[in-house]
Order: C-alpha cells, then sequence, then structure tokens
C-alpha cells in the first residue's frame, strides 16, 4: 500500500512540475526610452548594469529603423517588423486629416486621440497585427501598460474603456485618456494615489535657440506611474492568482537627452552632460522599484523581466554646406544653421514645387517663412498634395501619393546633392534608383494598413571622438530642437544600439548573448515566455530569443553588407548587417564616410 502510495505522490508530484512548465511565466518588459548600451555602468545606472550582469546581457542588440519611438514600439508590441505594423515612424502621413490634431494629414501617433482616430481609418487596428498584450487578456492572462505617451497604449490599442488592459499615461485623468476600470478606481483611492497623472512640468520645457532647455529629469510624472505599477497593478495582478504581462514604459532618458540645455549650440558635452545622466538615473530608479516590488510580493522567482530600450541617442547637428535653407534667415533659427523643416524647404525649391503646411489648414509656406513643424505638403494643390515630407529627426519620411516616378526620380536627384542625406530607401513600387536601395531591404515593405513612405531619407551622422566613441555621436536632424540637445532616428550604429537585457527564472544567468536581437525579436519573446500563439498577417516576423533561455543552445550568425548601384555622382548607400537563420539586423546604413558605423 505504502508504494502504491508513493507512486501516487510521485505522479502527482510530476504532474504539479509538468502544469508549472507549461504555466506561463509572469512577465515584465521595461522600455527606457533612448537608453543607448554604452551608456549603462554600475555607475550612471546600477539596476540596469546589475540585471545585465547578473541576467543576459543582450550585447549585440538592435533598434529598427526608423529609430523611432512609436515604431520601435510596435515592434516589440507585435513581434512584426515596420513594413508590417505601418508605424514608420513618430510622425507619417495618413492620407486623411486628423481631426484630433487639427486637421492635419501628417499626425504625430504620441497621442491617444490620433491613435484611436487612425484605428478607425484602419479597419478598427491601424497596426494591422494583434499584440502580444491583446493575445495575452484573450488568454485570461492579467495585463497592463504604464508610462510614456503613445506607445504604452499602442501595446493594447483597441482597448479604450480601462479593461481588459489597465493603461495608465500621460493622458489618465484627463478628457483625452482611456479611462480606469471601476476596480482600479477604488484600488487607487484606497491607496491613496489620485486619478490623474502629474504633467511633466519643467522636464517639458526645451527652450529655443536663445534659451536653454530644461534642467531636470521627468521624476514628478514617472514617481506616480511607479507607485501605480508597485502599489496597486502587480498587487492586484497576485491577488488574481493568474499569470501576468506588465509594460513599463519610462520616457528617461529620453525626455531629458531630447530637452536638456546642458549643451545650448555646442556640440559637446551635447547629450552627455549632467541632466541626460540625471535622466539615465531617473529611469534606473523606477527600474529598482519594480524589483523591490517583485521581492516584497514574492513574485520575483517567478517573473521573467526583459530590458529594452526603443533606440540609442545622438547629439543634434544643424550644419550643412549645401542646403539654400541654410543660407536663408528664418526667425528663430541661428544664422548659417538648418531650419526645422529644411528637407521640405530644400525639396520645394529644388522641385519648383509650392509649400503648404499640412499643421496650420494647409496654408501657403511663402518666402522668408518655414512650415511650423517642419512637415510639409509640395503642388499646386495641398488637398492633392504631389509630394509630402513627415519630418521626424535624424530621418525624414517622403511620401508620393500619386506615384509618380518621374517625380520620384527628380526628387532622389535633389536628396543626393546635399551634403546632410547619408543614404537612401525607395519604395519598391517605384523601381531601382542608383545611389538607393529597396525599403524591402530593410524590412519597410510588408502588410502595412497605412501609407508607405516612398522615400525615406536617413541623415549624416559621425563621431565627436570620446573614450567610447558611440555614445557621442552627433546627426544632423530635422527637428525644431536646439543644436546640442538630443535627437535620434538614423541609421548610425549610435542610434541602432539600444540597451537590452533579461533576468528571470527562464534566462540563464550571466550569459552574455553573441547573437543579434532587435526590438522584433522583443515581441517574439514575450510572446514565447507567455505561450501565445499569435496569427499574423504579415511574414515580417522577428524571432524568440531562445539562445537567451536556460538550456537552449547557441546557433551562429553571419555578417553581410549590401550595396547599391553608385549614382552618377559616385554615392552608394550601403547596408551593414547581420544574420542569423533568415532574420537580418541591422547594424548601419548610408554613404560611407556620412554615417557613424560605416566609417
Amino acid at each position: 500500500m505504502r508504494a502504491i502510495l508513493n507512486g501516487v505522490i510521485v505522479a502527482g508530484l510530476l504532474g504539479t512540475a509538468a502544469a508549472a512548465a507549461e504555466r506561463p511565466r509572469n512577465v515584465i518588459l521595461f522600455v527606457p526610452d533612448g537608453m543607448r548600451a554604452g551608456m549603462v555602468t554600475p555607475e550612471t545606472a546600477p539596476a540596469m548594469a546589475a540585471l545585465r550582469d547578473q541576467g543576459v546581457n543582450l550585447a549585440n542588440s538592435h533598434s529598427l529603423f526608423p529609430t523611432f519611438t512609436t515604431a520601435n514600439g510596435s515592434a516589440m508590441a507585435t513581434g512584426h517588423h515596420l513594413g508590417d505594423t505601418g508605424d514608420f515612424s513618430n510622425t507619417i502621413y495618413v492620407g486623411k486629416p486628423v481631426a484630433a490634431q487639427n486637421g492635419t494629414v501628417t499626425p504625430f501617433v504620441e497621442n491617444d486621440a490620433v491613435l484611436g482616430e487612425m484605428n478607425g481609418f484602419f479597419n478598427g487596428d491601424w497596426l494591422n497585427e494583434e499584440t502580444v498584450l491583446r493575445a495575452a487578456a484573450k488568454a485570461g492572462i492579467s495585463t497592463a501598460a504604464i508610462g510614456k505617451l503613445g506607445p504604452t497604449l499602442n501595446f493594447d490599442n483597441t482597448s479604450r474603456d480601462g479593461a481588459p488592459t489597465i493603461i495608465v499615461d500621460d493622458d489618465t485623468g484627463s478628457a483625452r485618456g482611456i479611462p480606469f476600470s471601476a476596480e482600479m478606481r477604488g484600488l487607487l483611492a484606497a491607496g491613496g494615489l489620485p486619478l490623474a497623472a502629474p504633467s511633466r512640468g519643467e522636464n517639458g520645457k526645451a527652450g529655443d535657440a536663445t534659451t536653454p532647455g530644461t534642467l531636470v529629469a521627468n521624476v514628478a510624472q514617472q514617481a506616480y506611474f511607479v507607485d501605480v505599477a508597485t502599489k496597486v497593478v502587480l498587487p492586484l495582478f497576485k491577488a488574481r492568482g493568474k499569470p501576468f504581462v506588465l509594460v513599463y514604459w519610462s520616457r528617461d532618458p529620453d525626455a531629458v537627452q531630447h530637452n536638456h540645455g546642458d549643451s545650448l549650440g555646442k556640440l559637446v558635452p551635447g547629450i552627455n552632460g549632467p541632466t541626460s545622466l540625471a535622466g539615465i538615473r531617473n529611469a534606473d530608479d523606477n527600474l529598482a522599484a519594480l524589483r523591490r516590488a517583485l521581492d516584497a510580493l514574492g513574485l520575483a522567482d517567478t517573473t521573467d523581466i526583459v530590458v529594452a530600450a526603443d533606440h540609442g541617442f545622438s547629439t543634434i547637428s544643424k550644419e550643412s554646406a549645401t542646403s539654400p535653407s541654410a543660407k536663408t534667415a528664418l526667425p528663430g533659427v541661428p544664422a548659417g544653421q538648418l531650419p526645422p523643416g529644411f528637407l521640405a524647404l530644400d525639396l520645394a525649391a529644388a522641385l519648383d514645387l509650392p509649400l503648404h503646411e499640412p499643421d496650420a489648414s494647409a496654408a501657403p509656406v511663402l518666402a522668408g517663412q518655414r512650415p511650423k513643424l517642419g512637415n510639409a505638403l509640395l503642388g499646386p494643390d495641398p488637398k492633392a498634395p504631389d509630394l509630402v515630407v513627415a519630418v521626424n529627426g535624424g530621418s525624414d519620411l517622403v511620401y508620393l501619393p500619386k506615384g509618380d516616378r518621374a517625380l520620384a526620380a527628380r526628387t532622389i536627384a535633389a536628396l543626393l546633392a546635399q551634403d546632410y542625406v547619408s543614404g537612401l530607401f525607395v519604395d519598391d513600387a517605384l523601381g531601382r534608383f542608383p545611389g538607393t536601395l529597396p525599403l524591402s531591404a530593410v524590412n519597410l515593405k510588408g502588410e502595412a494598413a497605412t501609407p508607405t513612405p516612398a522615400i525615406v531619407v536617413n541623415f549624416r551622422s559621425y563621431s565627436t571622438g570620446c573614450a567610447n566613441p558611440e555614445t557621442c555621436v552627433v546627426e544632423v536632424a530635422d527637428t525644431a530642437l536646439q543644436q546640442g540637445q538630443g535627437m535620434h532616428g538614423s541609421f548610425s550604429r549610435a542610434d541602432t544600439h539600444n540597451f537590452m537585457a533579461a533576468i528571470g527564472p527562464s534566462f540563464k544567468a550571466g550569459f552574455v548573448d553573441p547573437l543579434p536581437v532587435s526590438n522584433a525579436d522583443v515581441g517574439q519573446t514575450l510572446a514565447a515566455l507567455l505561450k501565445l500563439e499569435i496569427p499574423a498577417k504579415g511574414r515580417l516576423i522577428g524571432r524568440p530569443m531562445r539562445e537567451a533561455m536556460r538550456e537552449a543552445p547557441v546557433p551562429q550568425a553571419q555578417a553581410g553588407t549590401l550595396r547599391s548601384e553608385p549614382s552618377p555622382a559616385g554615392l552608394t548607400t550601403v547596408l551593414r548587417f547581420q544574420q542569423v537563420g533568415d532574420q537580418r539586423y541591422f547594424d548601419a546604413a548610408g554613404f560611407p564616410g556620412r554615417t557613424f558605423g560605416l566609417e
């Protein structure tokens, strides 16, 4: 009898172990926006450094190009590259006026109201791929996304009533934000927490050409987000007694690296001054608080943590010896510098096309003026533009709504004549052009619901020289921010090398992963940890980072280079990549000598 009982006990234990193995892990995705891999040290970011060194150091990490926030957030959210999600950058052309942003056709998509309106434009879901959080919620897993406005909601962008996914961002508590459920309102009140998120305050002040920007990190707003996460959401998830996934998106260090006032007009220290360092520490403190809460709640041993920045960062340059707009006196622009909207201004001049302002009721932009935000409609009729420029920073998007190949050729010739350009990528549907590579080469041609750019323009980048040259890179940027402040978006290795690491029961300990990984892989890894099988519409899909998981083998990677046919002037767009199986990872691209990483 005892032997039989022991057998029953053993069988029961084995069954329990098998059930535990099949049960999805708890997962936290922590996104330190704009965190450069080379800036994580025990001195600057002790919590991130400890997680990296104790867990998995995803040292060969990659942001997707264009290296912008919502674009890479869409990859983390869905596991797809941008050609499928259609989130080509922070500002895109959607072909319809967006009421939530004064009727512009080039909306800035870090905005909850804009995202909701765009869902209406594109069959109920502008990303056109199911997100990991939406799939998790359908599977009965508790879900929440907390942090920066825009990318936070995109993790479950069709849930706009506060359930099942809990959404907390800058607009929480306002008429624009996603409401709390009755359950969350009660828990917040019980915990003494307000129902509205605080503003960024001084951190949101960017200054201008004569006034330095902020000198403070985004501490108060993020302290509220951390309190909601640690005092309400994680205890709630523990009480539910089922697996959970929590996304926490820290606006810092991106916020201070953009707006800092440490280096007005100067390329050094640029984004490496004391304010930027304070932003790094602010994000690091948020991660440390989340890990302390997991320990206190007894959740640390069952929770995997993936840390992935959306992109790297660079210091802004407004330099050009060839640009007509840099030689034009414009209000609020220092003499000799590129103005906001320089790409649109220079194209309008080269193509002899009238210029209109999409962000000001399509008003004409007259001589001695510039587009308000840099975006522009080119052509005689702004309601049916021949060309559209969506301004973003270290790269811009050019659309040809009429698909005019002859205009594409003229536009490419004009772009190749400018010294601030370093690499062009052209829609495959327009054909091949010397000096350019196709969008498909960088996974920008897929099943996107949004309009596909005709030309993606990468801007020049270089290092000013420091102990780690990657951490002091400068890039020409089309932006209202000033020379010396911070930007990203280019195809330099400084912008593609985001910080990534992981720790938890599913991951190896003290392991440096030699393989290239990307933000699309982050989305697929989250799905794997949560044991989700998500149907796909597009084929531009990342891979789960299985080599970082316990007992998994490490496959081989290869390196390669793709080169365009030279332009008449001898300019060649070069793409440096790594490959695992059929998955490519893009290190840097552009014209050699004009892109950091292609020296």
